[in-house]
């Protein structure tokens, strides 16, 4: 082997591989387009709202309740006009840690109730732990709700390096009590302290930001308990909504609560790090309860706890000031679990030692050029699953939706937060399938299906089930290979009930 030095092939070899080094290290910053001043990867902060209704917002056409701060950040980066989340708490938030599909480990039903001894699976890497894993400082401030009848399960267990907030969902806003109860928590461990619970997570995350060390980077996760019943505020923001009664007024002040939440969080953010210096995510858990009499989904048929789009899609936005293009917007649809790959991508991470993604990266779709190619990429070619269950399940392609049930079950799952206080309820027809009035349910081995072309119709008015057989027979082979792939559903599976402790997640020994 003869050595080749200081030649001009050498030389132009040395020269390409620099420069190829410098494409990989600034490549996720020159993706969109912005100049920063510096190499250091982008901060995220992923803002989670419980129970909103996805036209409550005013970058989503809501004039009711005044959102300023949540619209600024939306205003700043692209709305994501087909986000798809799933039909309650739980399942959404197990999707969005891990980039899988909740029917990869049993979640896809229901939502774990506190005395209900399982989490999700430990055998799952999650997207805090990937951050934490490449030097991010990791923290979640709000509502964990994924398990906590053993230690493992806990957020500073997985992946966190720091916790604040609640496990379970439905706490009282003031008292943090749920069931009989305490529900509040520092580190993972008890923190008895007064307030009002949005306004405290607020203030703690102010707090940790301005507590880290200068220049690191962080992984922030806001999952607000709010606006999830009990329906309480204090009464600074309720009076500015007296035009608004019963539930709705309520509902609306602990929207304003939250808005301004997420100013003073953003506000901190800025001035400490620069306003070009963070990724923001913001959407809904699932689609509001009692549309029309608490919540507002719009023109989207139905709320909460169904599979129809307005129980499933999300009002939802990505921005990156400097960085993606401001006032844009994604059309194509998208899954909760897309954001996992997509925040990897944007903040130069590799992903290593996860389980098989459902999710996308879908940064592409955020470029200034965004190719046809990878359009067709994320909306004819792709199939999105909304959900598969043991009685019900949705699917995605293109424009088309397919709802599957069998025959003689209600759509609707109830299997919400109930602990015996002022809980929404559903209105009675929020989740029935309700066969259009010309035709007779269609039905394909043995279950109830139907077909929307959410192009032309996104409310889901009318049923083509009947009439376009060969896109339907289509879009159910898609969803019979997903289904196929389901593991049975915890929450319906033979499980330990716990005995409700003093603090929860603070079990007697069993």
């Amino acid at each position: 082997m003869v050595a080749i030095r200081c030649s001009k092939f050498s030389r132009c070899c040395a020269q390409i591989a620099a420069s190829l080094l410098l494409v990989v290290m600034i490549g996720p910053a020159l993706l969109f387009g912005g100049d920063s001043e510096h190499n250091s990867r982008p901060n995220v902060v992923i803002f989670l709202v419980d129970d909103l209704g996805s036209a409550d917002v005013g970058f989503a056409g809501g004039t009711e309740i005044p959102t300023p701060s949540i619209d600024r950040l939306a205003n700043q980066g692209a709305i994501l006009d087909q986000f798809y989340v799933m039909h309650v708490c739980s399942p959404t938030r197990a999707a969005l840690m891990t980039g899988r599909y909740p029917i990869r480990y049993g979640l896809q039903t229901g939502v774990i109730r506190p005395d209900w001894a399982y989490g999700l699976s430990l055998e799952e890497r999650l997207l805090s732990n990937v951050f934490r894993d490449s030097g991010y400082a990791t923290a979640i401030f709000g509502k964990w709700h994924l398990g906590m009848f053993t230690r493992d399960y806990l957020p500073t267990r997985r992946g966190f390096d720091f916790q604040y907030g609640n496990y379970c969902g439905a706490i009282d806003c003031f008292t943090k009590m749920r069931q009989g109860g305490y529900d509040w928590h520092r580190n993972d461990k008890v923190a008895r302290e007064e307030g009002y619970s949005t306004e405290q997570l607020a203030e703690e995350a102010v707090a940790w930001v301005n507590g880290l060390e200068k220049g690191k980077p962080f992984l922030m996760y806001v999952p607000f308990n709010a606006v999830h019943a009990p329906l309480q505020a204090p009464e600074r923001y309720r009076t500015q909504f007296a035009n608004l009664k019963g539930s709705r007024g309520q509902y609306a002040a602990m929207l304003s609560a939250v808005d301004e939440a997420i100013g003073k969080v953003t506000d901190a953010i800025d001035q400490l790090r620069g306003s070009d210096s963070t990724i923001y995510i913001f959407s809904t858990d699932n689609g509001g309860p009692a549309p029309g009499k608490t919540t507002s989904n719009g023109s989207l048929r139905s709320g909460k706890g169904t599979l129809y789009e307005g129980g499933v899609r999300s009002c939802a936005f990505i921005s990156w000031k400097g960085h993606i293009v401001a006032g844009s917007h994604i059309r194509e649809p998208l899954h909760v679990v897309d954001i996992l790959p997509t925040l990897a991508e944007m903040a130069g991470i590799e992903l290593k030692s996860v389980l098989p993604l459902d999710g996308l990266d879908f940064s592409p779709l955020l470029e200034n050029s965004v190719s046809e190619t990878e359009r067709r990429r994320f909306s004819e070619e792709r199939p999105v699953l909304i959900n598969a269950e043991a009685h019900r399940g949705a699917l995605r392609l293109g424009s088309w939706k397919l709802l599957v049930k069998r025959p003689g079950v209600s759509d609707s799952d109830s299997a919400d937060e109930s602990a015996g206080r002022e809980q929404v309820k559903q209105s009675d027809s929020a989740g029935e399938i309700v066969p259009d009035k010309n035709d007779r349910a269609t039905e394909r081995d043995g279950l109830v299906v139907e077909l929307y072309d959410l192009s032309n119709d996104p409310g889901e008015n009318k049923d083509l089930a009947s009439i376009e057989m060969t896109k339907c027979e289509e879009l159910l082979g898609h969803y019979r290979k997903l289904e196929s792939q389901a593991k049975p559903a915890l929450a319906t599976s033979k499980k330990t009930i716990l005995k409700t402790p003093k603090v929860w997640g603070e079990w007697p020994e069993r």
